[in-house]
């Protein structure tokens, strides 16, 4: 036991360090290398014993120990006199092992002065014996023939727990800015940042294995810290909280560095709800009269040069459809969803411009379902689990894959040469001609540097009397916690750095884990290839080596498919499964058009053999036509899918009633058309073009181009129809007129089609009085589509745009479980702001002396609330590493000063560059002048990671743009990265976007009242997803200033055709309005979300809507009935028919075929939602409208009829009465709120009499 006295203690048994008194050195000097120590960083000399009284120290012996620890040595100068227990040698010794530490601690001014302590007291305090156990020597003979010394091999150091936790705490919140991690976790060995403790915090600074560690400190014996809970036990010196400034330092530690040093955070709040209001009423003349004029003339004149129009129509519909043989597709998604003009588009482009196009990413994960895992008993670092994946043999494998990818060599057709990784890989270290073992790729076999033979040795391991042998797993272990070290702490002794010569991080590496990176469940591996903007040939060589990489990787799937779950992607895969898809899913949408072409031949039947040969035309050859005008704008893929059905809808019940008016009635050509261009085409032509110009108001690129296209493709419809579908039908009646039919078939005079043979009800139900029960029902299931409204969910996943059999939808899968950090955020700096004045350094770092809330503080408080800001790890700053690089405690900086180089930069690596042929480049640590920053500057860019400086260097260049030229304080634009936590839907993402740009708002105004900055700096974040979420920011807004602009024009164009009947307007524009509420409802429990995509559809929905309701609200307008029940009734029962058949039947058929497309963007939002839209508006537009109209009762109105109207006689249709024709009457039966006894007249006619 440990017996303590006044004066000092003493063992109880033998000690080499027998008196233990104040005063009292435990040894002094040095004694040669160690000689268990075959690696090291810095010399590894080892003291002598000497348990003898302290030296007196002169005061240049006492210099490098008061320049780090002032309290040591009481003086000033050369003045500084004291006792110690250190020779000189050894203090220049120990200024070079501290001031390996201080690379990573010197930026917080406590943590490095307790860490000087730590060090300092131990090896100079002249009262080292009394908290110092010398227990392991050697003999050592400096010159043969003397006396041999005692070299110190091993002492125990006793430390109070009060000490040992205030020093630990101060130091275990140091940022290393270049990684975004703790300095921590570079010195706590196998525990990382996360399980070091103060304990094992000092254990690994005495551990003899640990001195080649890239950020570790050296004892100049390995020394095994403990704090003691003994009595007696010296307290070694007074500790400085790290929001404290100790002696001779400016600053205290920063916020980023020091929790204490913080202010009190608020947790953000979210945003405020909102709502909206809205009400409408009246009614006006009729205005049909003229309209019915000038159509019964264009029916008259169209016809007669019969041969001329329909070649005329012929030769512009096919001379302008021959452009589809030159149509270029968007397939691109940025440029389909994200206009040029938009925030996202121009701050790619800046980025881009500035720092390049991001990088490609080539990802493969590897998991192993299943597979058991093991538990591991390391001889030095304890017992560890190890998932299944996590096994030696997979590992090897792993090595495969990358060595046959790292041989692989692809094609480039157009550059005509061969192209291999090297030719396109991102090479950090040596950009300018890269090998293979330069390219930055990212794997857990890194750490072995993708070498075989290093993952396969073994070496015997003691730790105490534990003996054993350490193997890839104690490597492992140990670099996923210290991933910056070039050393291992086990007997291996090898590097964790990648073959590249940068670390790789396990929450890249490695996925699937909960606590303990070995349990993790898959292995990560990351190409990072160049990229390059469209044009660039070289763009075709990454491309075509992605390929080869998807051809190599399928074939490695495909050979461990019985024991591993293989994922991949490449960069281009996204896009090439889209475009696979669109031709794969071509003749489904093929076979939907025939179906619905087939139907309308059935339908119509009477007039199949001749006018049929214009019904396909003339609907189909409409978009053909306008696609091709359109191609100005590049068409999306998209659009030529929904233009067509859009077309169908809007242009084949035209032809329905139009065919059946005809073969009701017999009519000729000038009066039927009188008799139904009210109703259809004219006022709805420009009608559907208004609302598509309306949707062309949209910034979203592929909105935009649907609504031209759209446009174009009805005003094509309606010239077609207007001109050479008139010319054929009435060469069909001049046909039958002189009984000219085919020989091949009996012609049945009155017999039509499916439309017409079907059964037609002689009257319509009766409407109630008043028709309270069903608009109530309607109202309630408006009112519950606008509550569902705000449960749409607002995106589109990644996976939604692929095929079922898709490779990539595993990969997404395996992405959104297994990742463990997101995409990087970069915080861009425009130019205008000068980082070389001390004001502008302070706004930007965050080290000591640092403003509180500068940018990179600004972004490492907001990382304490990733739910809000959706970031999780800290921004690297270049001008913190500039910092702490020119900092005089790190000598990374130095000036030669002597000899031919003096004055020129001496890097840390020169052999030339002695302590006294050399000086820092600052004497003190401060904020260098403007002068001293342009100096240093491009020294700092130029300097490359080594052994002693594995973070503090420029060779992040890419951060500071435009580096070729001079660089000026005020001229380059500049970028922060940070990093996203795992975002899994479009909903993060978005909302990680608009995080990101609050953030950059207050970072903006803070540094805008920098004195000198350009008014028009600002910091934008970029992330490669931005320029895809961006439109989500807004697509709700949009979507509802879109569809109100196409709501406008509806209620505009029915209010002047509909005789300004304000009531019937707006019943028009109610009656689309829910059916729109309906359809979004229907999306929420549907699950069909709502995007760019579903806009689209839902403004083709409105022309949809359109059709369902304007035909009977025409005929209402135009019926002679005297009550509105009666005009009601009479509209369902004229109407009903042709909207059925015309409108609805055109869609289902070939909607239904849609949901045996492959892609689940076409099942989702092109057979869900049209069939959603088609049965909401058949529903509406009969079943709703018609009890709409009639209610509430107005006085009627009886407009007069013409002596034309009056003259007129009609034939009954009714299946119940015989075909002969009835004198028309001016009045009706019925009474108010009552209903026709008979089946309604056509348009424009009096009710039928008499049934």
């Amino acid at each position: 036991g440990d017996i303590w006295s006044g004066r000092g203690w003493q063992s109880a048994g033998a000690s080499l360090t027998p008196t233990h008194r104040a005063g009292f050195c435990a040894f002094y000097g040095e004694c040669g290398r160690n000689p268990e120590v075959n690696v090291s960083l810095l010399p590894s000399a080892v003291p002598c014993l000497s348990n003898s009284p302290a030296r007196e120290g002169a005061g240049h012996a006492a210099g490098p120990a008061a320049l780090r620890v002032p309290e040591l040595l009481p003086g000033d100068g050369d003045n500084a006199t004291a006792r110690v227990c250190c020779s000189y040698s050894q203090l220049l010794a120990l200024q070079a092992s501290v001031g390996l530490s201080g690379t990573v601690l010197a930026r917080c001014p406590a943590c490095a002065r307790n860490f000087a302590n730590l060090y300092c007291h131990n090896i100079c305090s002249p009262d080292q014996s009394l908290f110092t156990e010398v227990t392991r020597v050697t003999n050592y003979t400096a010159t043969p023939g003397q006396e041999p010394l005692q070299a110190v091999l091993e002492y125990r150091l006793f430390y109070r727990r009060r000490f040992a936790e205030a020093a630990f705490q101060s130091c275990r919140g140091v940022r290393l800015p270049a990684t975004g991690g703790f300095a921590i976790a570079t010195m706590c060995g196998r525990y990382g940042a996360e399980l070091c403790t103060a304990q094992r915090w000092l254990d690994f600074q005495g551990r003899q294995e640990q001195r080649a560690g890239a950020a570790a400190d050296r004892l100049p014996a390995a020394a095994r810290g403990r704090a003691a809970r003994r009595r007696g036990a010296r307290w070694i010196a007074p500790v400085v909280a790290c929001d404290k400034r100790p002696a001779l330092a400016r600053q205290p530690c920063s916020c980023q560095d020091c929790a204490l040093a913080c202010p009190v955070l608020v947790t953000p709040s979210g945003p405020p709800p909102g709502c909206s209001v809205a009400r409408a009423s009246d009614s006006g003349p009729d205005l049909l009269s003229p309209e019915r004029s000038r159509s019964a003339a264009r029916g008259t004149t169209v016809p007669r040069p019969r041969g001329p129009c329909l070649l005329v129509a012929a030769a512009v519909a096919g001379g302008l459809s021959a452009g589809l043989v030159r149509l270029q597709l968007t397939t691109d998604p940025v440029e389909l969803w994200s206009a040029p003009a938009s925030r996202a588009r121009q701050e790619k482009a800046f980025h881009d411009r500035h720092f390049g196009p991001f990088l490609r990413t080539n990802q493969v994960i590897v998991t192993a379902p299943g597979r058991p895992g093991s538990t591991y008993e390391s001889v030095l670092l304890g017992t560890k689990n190890f998932s299944g994946v996590l096994a030696e043999d997979v590992l090897r494998a792993l090595l495969e894959l990358q060595d046959t990818l790292a041989a692989t060599t692809a094609w480039a057709p157009r550059s005509g040469r061969n192209v291999t990784l090297s030719d396109v890989c991102y090479a950090p270290l040596n950009p300018a001609e890269p090998g293979l073992g330069d390219c930055a790729v990212t794997s857990v076999t890194q750490y072995f540097q993708n070498n075989g033979t290093r993952l396969a040795a073994t070496a015997p391991q003691e730790d105490g009397d534990r003996r054993g042998t350490a193997d890839w797993r104690d490597h492992l272990i140990y670099c996923v916690n210290s991933p910056l070290s070039f050393k291992d702490i086990t007997a291996l002794e090898l590097s964790c750095m990648a073959e590249f010569g940068g670390p790789v991080f396990p929450y890249i590496a490695l996925g699937g884990y909960a606590g303990e990176y070995t349990e993790a469940q898959a292995l990560i591996v990351t190409y990072s290839l160049n990229n390059f903007p469209r044009g660039d040939p070289r763009l075709e060589w990454a491309q075509s080596w992605e390929r080869r990489f998807l051809d190599v990787v399928r074939d490695f799937q495909r050979r461990h498919r019985h024991n591993l779950s293989v994922a991949f992607s490449a960069e281009r895969s996204l896009e090439d499964e889209i475009n696979r898809t669109s031709g794969e899913d071509i003749p489904v949408f093929a076979v939907s058009y025939l179906l619905v072409f087939a139907y309308i031949a059935l339908a119509l039947g009477e007039y199949t053999a001749c006018r049929r040969l214009l019904v396909s035309p003339g609907v189909s050859l409409s978009p053909c036509v306008a696609v091709p005008v359109a191609r100005a704008a590049f068409v999306p893929s998209i659009a030529r899918k929904v233009v067509p059905f859009l077309v169908l809808a809007v242009g084949a019940d035209n032809i329905f009633i139009f065919v059946q008016e005809f073969q009701v009635r017999g009519a000729a050509v000038g009066p039927g058309l009188s008799r139904t261009s009210p109703v259809s085409p004219v006022p709805r032509c420009p009608l559907s073009r208004a609302r598509r110009v309306a949707g062309a108001l949209s910034s979203m690129p592929a909105v935009r181009t649907f609504a031209l296209t759209a446009a174009l493709a009805i005003a094509f419809d309606f010239l077609l129809q207007m001109s050479g579908f008139v010319a054929l039908v009435a060469l069909d009646k001049t046909r039958i007129s002189v009984v000219r039919i085919y020989p091949s078939r009996k012609h049945k005079i009155g017999v039509g089609g499916l439309a017409l043979t079907a059964p037609v009800p002689s009257h319509c139900p009766p409407l109630p009085e008043p028709p309270l029960p069903q608009v109530l029902l309607f109202l309630f299931l408006a009112c519950s589509g606008l509550f569902l409204m705000f449960h749409v969910s607002v995106g589109l996943d990644q996976e939604l745009a692929l095929p079922e059999d898709s490779y990539l939808l595993q990969y997404f899968s395996d992405l959104n479980q297994y990742l463990a950090v997101g995409v990087p955020t970069y915080f861009v700096t425009t130019g205008g702001y000068n980082f070389s004045s001390a004001n502008g350094t302070n706004a930007i770092c965050s080290s000591a002396g640092c403003d509180t809330n500068s940018l990179t503080q600004t972004v490492q408080m907001a990382t304490r609330f990733p739910n809000v800001s959706y970031l999780a790890i800290p921004a690297n700053s270049w001008v913190d590493d500039f910092l702490d690089w020119l900092s005089p405690m790190t000598r990374c900086c130095r000036i030669h000063q002597e000899g031919d180089n003096k004055g020129q930069f001496c890097p840390a690596t020169s052999g030339q560059c002695g302590l006294r042929g050399c000086r820092s480049c600052l004497k003190l640590p401060r904020r260098p002048t403007a002068e001293e920053f342009q100096r240093f500057l491009p020294w700092f860019l130029q300097d490359r990671p080594t052994l002693q400086l594995p973070s503090r260097t420029g060779t992040r260049t890419w951060d500071i743009g435009d580096t070729e030229g001079h660089w000026g304080p005020r001229a380059s634009p500049t970028r922060f990265m940070a990093y996203q936590r795992p975002l899994r839907t479009s909903q993060e993402y978005t909302a990680a976007l608009r995080a990101a740009r609050a953030l950059a708002e207050r970072v903006t105004s803070k540094l805008r009242t920098v004195p000198g900055t350009d008014p028009d700096f600002e910091v934008f974040p970029y992330a490669v997803t931005y320029v895809y979420y961006e439109q989500y920011l807004t697509v709700v807004a949009e979507g509802l200033v879109t569809l109100s602009l196409c709501l406008v024009p509806t209620f505009a164009v029915s209010f002047l055709l509909l005789g300004m009947d304000v009531r019937s307007s707006l019943a028009t524009l109610l009656t689309i309005a829910m059916v729109l509420l309906d359809t979004v409802g229907l999306m929420a429990l549907w699950g069909v979300p709502y995007n760019a995509v579903a806009l689209i559809n839902l403004v083709a929905a409105v022309g949809i809507s359109v059709e369902f309701v304007s035909h009977i609200t025409c005929a209402f307008a135009r019926s002679r009935q005297p009550t509105r029940v009666a005009r009601a009734a009479e509209a369902t029962v004229t109407m009903g028919s042709k909207v059925v058949a015309g409108v609805a039947m055109t869609n289902l058929p070939g909607v239904v075929v849609l949901a045996f497309a492959k892609a689940r963007l076409i099942q989702i939002f092109f057979f869900r939602l049209n069939l959603i839209v088609t049965l909401v508006g058949l529903a509406h537009g009969l079943a709703f409208l018609p009890v709409l109209l009639s209610y509430p009762v107005p006085v009627p109105v009886v407009p007069t009829l013409s002596p034309t109207a009056q003259g007129t006689r009609t034939v009954c249709h009714c299946p119940r009465c015989p075909h002969r024709a009835r004198p028309t009457s001016a009045s009706g039966g019925g009474h108010d709120g009552g209903h026709s006894a008979g089946g309604g007249g056509g348009p424009g006619q009096p009710p039928l009499q008499g049934q």
